[in-house]
């Protein structure tokens, strides 16, 4: 599949904590904004919120109800999907991410392996596979946010061999911090496309956190993709929901 083309959506949407359904309705309204794509991506725990211990609550197994709504949602808009969410497997609170096909298979899933649990109160579980999974469109990665910051974890994709690494990302700073704060973003997507040599696509949450320790913390947005060499193909707006659709070549 190396060299390939495919036309991505890169979806950063508002983020408001627990609103479900709304985060649901703003996904929708995104995918509605794409036209002809073949995979759009969206932030991490984009339909409760990072670090939100409502999630413990309210979140669903995978696969469960939040997982046959997007999947519905893959086969309606004919396109490959990767969407952020907490997982909840029995008292356990999981970060990950579901890669889902047009037919509405679930692909793939990641549990975020590099987890910050001092930033709530019960924490998640952190995960403990890295994997990738070969699909129509090539062969995709996917990790979370904070697992980017780890060498081992990225050396450890590398050796799964991707054509392509999606990354959902709750990039949080106090406000004073943006705009200048999404140059730590791109410099973050850049290093992990250099480290596992293929294409990253980063795409992070517009909100506030509304818990723990970094409350009132913004979610800034600038959503980066960056090809195999680290170079930066395109960013998202800052501070604003955003849909920059683009074609990036695979490995």
């Amino acid at each position: 599949m190396g060299g390939r083309a495919i036309k991505v959506a890169v979806s950063q949407i508002f983020c408001i904590d627990g609103d479900k359904e709304g985060n649901f309705v703003r996904i929708e309204h995104a995918l509605g904004r794409t036209g002809r794509v073949d995979l759009a991506c969206f932030p991490e725990t984009c339909l409760l919120g990072w670090v939100n211990p409502e999630a413990h609550r309210l979140a669903d197994p995978i696969p469960g109800d939040t997982t046959d709504r997007l999947c519905e949602l893959a086969r309606r808009y004919d396109l490959m999907l990767c969407v952020g969410l907490a997982e909840k497997e029995g008292e356990r609170l999981y970060d990950s991410a579901v890669l889902i096909g047009p037919d509405g298979r679930i692909l793939l899933k990641h549990r975020k392996i590099n987890i910050l649990s001092h930033l709530m109160t019960p924490p998640y579980t952190p995960g403990d596979r890295i994997e990738a999974v070969d699909t129509d469109l090539g062969r995709i990665g996917l990790l979370i946010c904070a697992d980017t910051f780890k060498e081992e974890i990225l050396a450890e994709m590398r050796g799964k061999r991707p054509d392509l690494l999606l990354v959902p990302y709750g990039w949080a700073a106090p406000k004073e911090k943006w705009p200048q704060h999404g140059e730590s973003l791109r410099r973050t997507v850049s290093r992990a496309a250099l480290s596992v040599s293929v294409p990253v696509i980063g795409t992070d949450l517009v909100g506030m956190i509304t818990h723990g320790p970094w409350t009132g913390y913004t979610y800034g947005g600038q959503s980066v993709v960056a090809d195999s060499n680290g170079e930066i193909l395109a960013v998202g707006a800052d501070r604003d929901s955003d849909v920059v659709v683009l074609e990036v070549e695979l490995k």
